[in-house]
């Protein structure tokens, strides 16, 4: 594993820093009962009037499941995130029904709180020794289709999750970007008041 370059300009627990999104892969699997630890920790996430608003849709390396979300991905990611041990697609509802009704209405935070939920199984893993990789690069309309996704709901992401592997295993041109990634220091991030950014 490469060395952490990565510091923080404020105090925080160090799990934060470490986690990183790689993708070199060892060929390590994972059984079911690890892979659900990540999910409860997703479970837990602040939940917007506990609607909870959370989908996920996983495949174990190996199966017949696997290779379909694989073929979900880009060209580019199908190289490598063919060696991680599971592939998960997180949806979000796109409505709610308030507490004690049954109406369903809009959910303008979905997207928002289903990403709490990704923020918390991606930590959950980390602190299990495993590490994830959140990918935009699939397509979102064969995702639909081809999971049965129905009307009413948003497909965010394909994750990969797997054993950090050496970085070998990648194509020249991905070498050198499997790092840690820095960040933008907070002046560029946050601001008090009216937008100044």
């Amino acid at each position: 594993m490469p060395a952490n370059s990565r510091k923080a300009d404020h105090s925080i627990d160090e799990q934060f820093t470490l986690r990183w999104s790689p993708r070199a892969f060892t060929d390590a699997t994972i059984d079911k009962a690890t892979l659900m630890s990540f999910f409860e920790a997703a479970r837990w996430a602040p939940s917007a009037y506990n609607a909870q608003p959370w989908r996920f849709l996983f495949a174990l390396r190996g199966t017949p499941d696997f290779d379909r979300y694989l073929s979900l991905l880009v060209e580019f990611n199908q190289g490598w995130a063919k060696h991680a041990a599971a592939l998960v697609v997180i949806v979000s509802k796109t409505s709610y029904a308030a507490p004690g009704t049954t109406e369903e209405k809009p959910a303008p935070t979905h997207a928002f709180d289903t990403g709490a939920a990704w923020g918390h199984l991606a930590l959950q893993a980390h602190l299990s020794g495993w590490h994830t990789h959140g990918m935009s690069g699939l397509d979102f309309e064969r995702a639909r289709k081809e999971l049965k996704i129905p009307e009413g709901y948003a497909v965010q992401a394909m994750v990969a999750i797997g054993k950090i592997g050496d970085k070998s295993t990648l194509v020249d041109y991905l070498q050198a970007k499997e790092v840690p990634s820095q960040r933008e220091p907070l002046s560029k991030l946050v601001a008090e008041g009216d937008f100044s950014l």
